[in-house]
């Protein structure tokens, strides 16, 4: 049995949302990070040397949009630390004649 890893988003906003979202660099680099392995916001903010108030912002961008999954740890110290991770690996989009297609390949868990 096969399990589908693919969306094909059919309505328009929707389409709009995520072409924004990617258009962006920030998000871009946020994705790339969390791609593999999930990971705080201060790992992100080091890693790709972005202000940590952006990451949150374009955090709350990603979560808000579905392309992104947050669970959290208590730490050592008893601290709440959340972890971001992609929900997606792979976006696919095609124009022609007119028309947009965008297809979403989901990240394995």
């Amino acid at each position: 049995m096969q399990i589908l890893n693919q969306l094909k988003i059919e309505e328009p906003e929707r389409k709009e949302v995520f072409l924004e979202i990617l258009s962006d660099k920030y998000c871009r680099f946020i994705l790339e990070s969390i791609m593999g392995a999930p990971k705080s916001a201060i790992e992100i903010s080091r890693e790709k040397d972005i202000p940590l108030s952006t990451v949150y912002r374009r955090i709350q961008q990603l979560h808000d949009s579905h392309m992104i999954r947050t669970s959290g740890i208590i730490t050592d110290e008893g601290k709440r630390l959340f972890l971001y991770k992609s929900k997606i690996k792979e976006v696919n989009t095609q124009f022609c004649d007119g028309k947009l297609a965008v297809d979403v390949v989901f990240n394995k868990n």
